[in-house]
């Protein structure tokens, strides 16, 4: 059996059809899971073909026994469903100026899905870990050159690490979305997942896990997704990209819409944070001069958006409005008011200026 297609409905924006990044329409936003068809597809390289019958997942390095497990072997094992949500580091990137370099991706490189699968931990106990272990390198089938951010020494493939506490944690190695096998474009047939952690780390297409007793160094973890951070009043140096920021979107009204002045308008959206659980939304009509408190419509749940709502009350007269959502968590950490330039086009969650456009009542 070889890897699935993957439906690609009309409704999925193409941000770059080779290899396919594509963009959930967030302005379509319903329930708290995302459908399978519409969560976004983030590929750095071309869909590796893989075969479900030959494919092995190898485990080694600092393990007691080193191993090669099938599809079928960690289907034997007990299974987990979890839901998480997942943003892609970049998501919001064309809200930036000046313009970044990346996928030009607007509101919709996120999305919250059921994930089912094994954890990551005891995979890990079935191999057993050599002391001085630090880390696990995920290293999946996709590979080529890169130019940009900085050149790769010809073909490398997608790889991450999660530090060994992470890793005996909640990462999951899944091989279902939303009840079904993963497809080809979302990593069949298995990937990673770690919870609360940018899209990044979810490497699809896993082929190795690997015990290093040394920090990552690939270009995914050093010249890629990582950002400049000050620490212990020194000069700042480049970390790699781990937890999501706290950040809230607006759905709708979507950017550019047209909505009837001097009439109530449902603002909704959704909100999310890397650790913790958001604990307050507010809205602004005026660009972020004023703010006031929305209705969060979900029970806090792990990893997992919660949406909201605003009854606004639109201006009397005709013209154009500036709309902004800003989350808080419960950690007590806001969304900044302006981007951080040390995260280059990544990390971005400031408050998203959404224009929409004021009608009269009877044009």
């Amino acid at each position: 059996m070889s890897s699935p297609s993957t439906p690609r409905p009309a409704a999925l924006i193409v941000r770059q059809a080779s290899p396919p990044n594509l963009e959930t329409p967030f302005h379509a936003l319903d329930g708290r899971i995302t459908p399978g068809e519409s969560v976004y597809v983030r590929s750095h390289f071309p869909a590796p073909d893989l075969n479900a019958e030959s494919w092995r997942l190898q485990l080694g390095g600092l393990v007691d026994s080193p191993l090669g497990l099938s599809l079928d072997d960690l289907r034997a094992m007990p299974a987990h469903t979890v839901a998480a949500t997942m943003e892609c580091a970049g998501n919001g990137r064309m809200y930036l100026s000046p313009r970044m370099p990346g996928v030009q991706w607007d509101l919709g490189a996120v999305g919250t899905a059921e994930w089912t699968g094994v954890l990551l931990r005891d995979v890990l106990e079935r191999v057993g870990i050599r002391d001085g272990a630090l880390e696990v390198v995920l290293e999946g089938a996709d590979c080529g050159t890169l130019t940009d951010p900085g050149r790769t020494p010809g073909d490398i493939r997608y790889a991450r690490s999660v530090p060994l506490a992470q890793a005996q944690d909640d990462v999951l190695l899944a091989y279902a979305m939303n009840g079904q096998p993963l497809t080809r474009d979302h990593g069949f047939p298995l990937r990673a997942v770690v919870p609360g952690w940018y899209g990044m780390a979810a490497v699809k297409w896993l082929t190795t896990l690997h015990v290093t007793d040394a920090p990552y160094q690939g270009f995914f973890q050093t010249v890629d997704y990582s950002f400049w951070q000050g620490r212990d009043g020194l000069s700042p140096q480049m970390v790699p990209m781990t937890a999501m920021q706290v950040k809230a979107q607006i759905a709708r009204p979507a950017p550019h819409d047209t909505v009837t002045a001097g009439r109530p308008c449902e603002v909704v959206g959704a909100a999310w944070t890397g650790e913790g659980d958001v604990t307050r939304v507010e809205f602004s009509s005026d660009g972020g001069t004023s703010w006031a408190d929305a209705e969060l419509l979900d029970a806090p749940q792990a990893g997992v958006w919660r949406r909201w709502r605003y009854g606004w009350q639109t201006p009397g007269q005709p013209g154009t409005v500036t709309l902004m959502a800003r989350a808080t968590d419960s950690a007590g950490r806001r969304q900044e008011a302006d981007h951080d330039a040390g995260r280059g086009g990544y990390m971005i969650n400031f408050p998203l200026p959404i224009t929409v456009y004021l009608r009269a009542e009877d044009s």
